[in-house]
């Protein structure tokens, strides 16, 4: 016997637009929207969105920025930063015939405690000797050290993303050898401490109390006799 069909739920309409806030340091802007039918899948969801969304300066969309959601609070979900990646079409661009691209790969503890990969680029005029390319390579190295050693994680990141961390490194190498260009060309949170990923994780459900136990109603005396 064919049962009979139940009344079918759209599963479109039964989700919900969230707005997708970035984290403090980039000062909780609006990146965009997502979709959801319940707020607690969206928990570690990662969205990508570009710096030049995050800041409104449309210059910057060749910046990637990739965020993860922590939290939700009525219709928003709140990020934290994972990370940031120049687009390859702009990595392309970059490089050119009989130049020299040096490229270091340096994992910094910040004054907070966080760990970051930081990834610079420096771009020769012409191509440079090796001499010159491993001097450069290291003060690189020191100058990405240096800035995570002084600065906290939000500090960091935000000279990183914003082109600060690259002017210092250039301001330091120009003399070894004319340079063109020079780009953080990745970042990557690697290491959150326990207090800082106790604060981004959303609060926990209040506990329903207990109802109360029922009363019960004393015996009627009985008439005597």
């Amino acid at each position: 016997m064919a049962r009979k069909a139940g009344k079918k739920v759209d599963a479109f309409r039964a989700k919900n637009w969230y707005q997708v806030i970035a984290p403090a340091e980039f000062n909780r802007a609006n990146i965009g929207e997502t979709l959801a039918d319940d707020p607690g899948k969206m928990i570690g969801r990662v969205m990508e969105s570009t710096l030049g969304d995050v800041t409104g300066d449309w210059t910057k969309q060749n910046i990637k920025m990739i965020f993860r959601i922590e939290e939700i609070g009525g219709n928003s979900a709140y990020t934290s930063f994972l990370g940031h990646e120049l687009t390859r079409d702009y990595m392309r661009s970059l490089v050119k015939r009989r130049t020299s691209k040096i490229d270091a790969n340096v994992v910094v503890t910040t004054k907070d405690g966080f760990k970051v990969r930081v990834k610079p680029i420096v771009l020769t005029v012409k191509r440079a000797r090796t001499s010159q390319i491993e001097s450069i390579r290291q003060i690189m190295i020191n100058v990405v050290n240096k800035r995570g050693a002084e600065l906290g994680f939000t500090e960091f990141i935000n000279e990183v993303v914003t082109g600060k961390v690259a002017s210092e490194i250039y301001k330091n190498t120009k003399n070894i050898y004319p340079l063109r260009r020079v780009e953080i060309g990745k970042s990557e949170l690697v290491y959150r401490p326990a207090v800082a990923a106790a604060k981004a994780a959303p609060a926990p459900e209040p506990t329903p109390a207990p109802a109360p136990a029922p009363e019960t109603a004393a015996p009627a005396e009985q008439p005597k006799e």
